[in-house]
């Protein structure tokens, strides 16, 4: 059963986010990623606040991975820099996880589909293959 997330969680999460925008841009640029975005498309918080799953949207697509094992393998110094910016707002610091939000990718794929001759709704035909097994 999944419960509305609390004031206080969206609050947290949107803290969160405003100042990871900020600390993960820095690092790519200063970290010679020059030409990349990475931008946090949520952060969900759970319940007891101990964990903040960090959703990251990353431009261009083909860095995603690699961009993503270095943000894990920096973990510690990102959290130590967010608390050291959050320090007036939270008491402490939940566990950060973090993923990469493949939704926009998602979408694009979906309308380049409606777009081109794989359009599921003139060929019908193509259903099947895009059925999940």
């Amino acid at each position: 059963m999944k419960t509305e997330e609390s004031q206080r969680q969206k609050k947290i999460g949107s803290v969160l986010q405003r100042d990871l925008v900020d600390i993960l841009q820095t690092a790519a640029t200063q970290g010679g990623m020059r030409g990349v975005i990475i931008s946090v498309s949520k952060v969900a918080v759970t319940v007891d606040l101990s964990v903040a799953k960090v959703y990251l949207s990353i431009f261009p697509n083909n860095k995603a991975a690699e961009l993503l094992e270095g943000i894990k393998s920096n973990q510690p110094f990102i959290r130590h820099e967010l608390a050291q910016r959050t320090k007036n707002q939270l008491r402490r610091m939940p566990q950060l996880y973090f993923f990469v939000d493949d939704s926009l990718e998602h979408i694009d794929k979906i309308e380049q589909s409606l777009k081109g001759k794989d359009n599921p709704i003139k060929n019908p035909d193509l259903l099947d293959k895009h059925k999940k097994s």
